[in-house]
């Protein structure tokens, strides 16, 4: 499902970076770690017509990925910034093209194609969900529950996030907090739409403890094993009944298709940041949708830049799954956009407006900015 029509090109002035560090609502925990805020990279696309933004995912630890906010900075600053204004005029369709010399790096790119995108669709009053082929103008949210102090808490977590009407749980588990937790969740609520991620903290000598929670009838266990054991993935799955959904292994289509290919995965989580922007987030959601394998939306504590987008990218017809495209304030108290999303019966709404449909809030902007640069042609 290619997109339909593309976007027209706009001529770029400059760019402005800002490292933002806005604190969490409640500290995040995940086998990788505690955060307690969260530091992020915007991006604002400069035009003739106006600007756009986007949103570069890193944390600032190489934890999840070995991208991080500092080394994003560095080459957005000194390599891709300056090779997309050395183009006179250019297509967000055009942006992975310029910057695909420079090796790696998805985050960063994704953040620039996003501002460009936004820019380019608001030069045109089109919204970001018609342009990408959006079905939908709501998407049901998930939310991501991380690390308790014990079972008893995380019930009490979840109880909270069921009451405001979240129409899927996901649990984070590492080892020793895996099958213990996930049994407390499942007798506390019963049947309710329940998966498990391991952000990578398993091996497959691991098995036979991922074996016990097929008798919890979860919807998928997220990423057991590291992001490059494809094989030992693919060993895996055929010892489990619970389907295996990879998220960190999946960094562009060739990766999804390999995956499909070893049988590693019968379905895929795809962030956008990850694998280097919405345009290739498509091409993956494409690909599975051809192979008959669900997909669905996940989050990286995205501002509201880029859960609107993620929101629009949720509404394809693909994405059979509910993501992680939570309301704003399951993690932030204020938000650096003037309408954050919110949760209504159980969903997200898909923003209507041009390009990413929000607008950021200037002063919320300054108050998270500890870092700023502005590069111009």
């Amino acid at each position: 499902m290619p997109i339909v029509r593309p976007a027209a090109s706009v001529a770029l002035d400059g760019f402005e970076l800002r490292v933002l560090r806005i604190p969490l609502v409640s500290p995040f925990t995940t086998s990788f770690g505690t955060e307690h805020v969260r530091e992020v990279i915007v991006m604002r696309a400069l035009t003739a017509d106006g600007e756009g933004w986007g949103e570069c995912v890193t944390g600032a630890a190489p934890l999840y990925s070995s991208e991080y906010t500092q080394s994003s900075w560095d080459v957005a600053l000194r390599y891709l910034v300056p090779a997309l204004l050395d183009r006179r005029r250019l297509a967000p369709e055009d942006v992975a093209g310029v910057l695909a010399p420079f090796i790696g790096h998805r985050m960063p790119k994704a953040g620039l194609e996003l501002a460009v995108l936004d820019a380019a669709l608001r030069a045109e009053s089109r919204p970001l969900g018609e342009y990408l082929g959006a079905v939908r103008d709501r998407v049901p949210s998930g939310v991501s529950v991380g690390l308790q102090v014990d079972p008893r808490a995380l019930v009490e977590t979840v109880r909270g996030y069921l009451d405001e009407g979240y129409a899927r749980i996901k649990i984070k588990i590492k080892p020793g907090r895996d099958v213990g937790d996930t049994a407390a969740v499942r007798d506390a609520f019963g049947a309710i739409p329940l998966q498990v991620d391991a952000n990578s903290a398993y091996r497959l000598a691991d098995a036979a403890t991922l074996e016990e929670l097929d008798r919890f009838d979860l919807l998928l266990i997220e990423q057991p094993l590291q992001e490059d054991d494809l094989v030992d993935h693919a060993a895996l799955a055929a010892r489990l009944r619970t389907p295996i959904c990879l998220d960190e292994s999946i960094v562009s289509v060739k990766a999804a298709a390999d995956a499909l290919a070893l049988r590693a995965a019968s379905i895929l989580n795809i962030k956008a940041g990850r694998v280097g922007g919405y345009l290739e987030a498509v091409r993956i959601h494409d690909l599975a949708q051809d192979a008959g394998v669900p997909v669905w939306c996940g989050g990286m504590l995205e501002t509201g830049i880029g859960r609107a987008a993620n929101a629009a990218l949720a509404a394809l017809p693909g994405f059979t799954l509910p993501g992680d495209v939570s309301a704003s304030a399951r993690f932030y108290s204020r938000d650096i956009v003037t309408e954050p999303a919110v949760l209504e019966d159980g969903h997200v709404r898909v923003p209507t407006g041009p390009g990413l449909g929000v607008e950021v809030d200037p002063l919320a902007l300054d108050e998270f900015t500890v870092a700023r640069e502005i590069l111009r042609r």
